[in-house]
């Protein structure tokens, strides 16, 4: 199949002459040599008459066959079985205690989650301390995991919040 191929005033004739001997979209691709979505598409764009479908949607054409019976033969003989040599007595199943009660207990609380060390080295694990409930953290990791963004980028660390620094401009170093 040519990817490469384009639509020349031959081609278009080919096509239309294939289209109308009534071939599929699948032999007149090969034909041509291209795919047959490039003939579909072709034809939409043409807009050449559709073909009908096959597909019967109104239920109209030959009856659909129907399976034949399967013939039945003679069975092999049921297998003797022990249970049917003796008789099983009666027994009655065993009671179904009454369902448990439910007390409800507070969650437990899960350790935190703050990786100590590097993973897949020697002493990699996780901090053990218990994290702050509805947080995956303790409550040290979790002042470092949920600082503000501005205040953990600085390289000094959060500062305190005050009134801003004094500015000092260009024009003033040059006076």
């Amino acid at each position: 199949m040519a990817s490469d191929f384009d639509w020349t005033a031959e081609a278009i004739a080919c096509l239309r002459v294939l289209w109308d001997e009534g071939g599929s979209t699948a032999e007149i691709g090969r034909r041509m040599r291209i795919s047959k979505n490039a003939v579909v598409g072709k034809v939409h764009r043409l807009g050449l008459p559709p073909r009908a479908s096959p597909i019967r949607r109104d239920g109209s054409g030959p009856p659909r066959r129907t399976a034949t019976p399967r013939v039945r033969g003679p069975g092999l003989p049921p297998l003797p079985s022990v249970a049917a040599a003796r008789p099983v007595p009666a027994t009655r199943p065993p009671p179904v205690p009454p369902p448990a009660v439910m007390v409800p207990r507070p969650p437990a609380r899960q350790p935190c989650c703050w990786p100590i060390g590097e993973p897949g080295m020697p002493g990699f694990r996780f901090c053990d301390v218990p994290a702050k409930p509805g947080k995956p953290y303790c409550a040290e990791h979790a002042a470092v995991a949920y600082a503000p963004v501005a205040a953990r980028d600085r390289p000094d660390g959060p500062q305190p919040r005050h009134a801003p620094e004094a500015r000092i401009d260009a024009h003033d170093l040059t006076a």
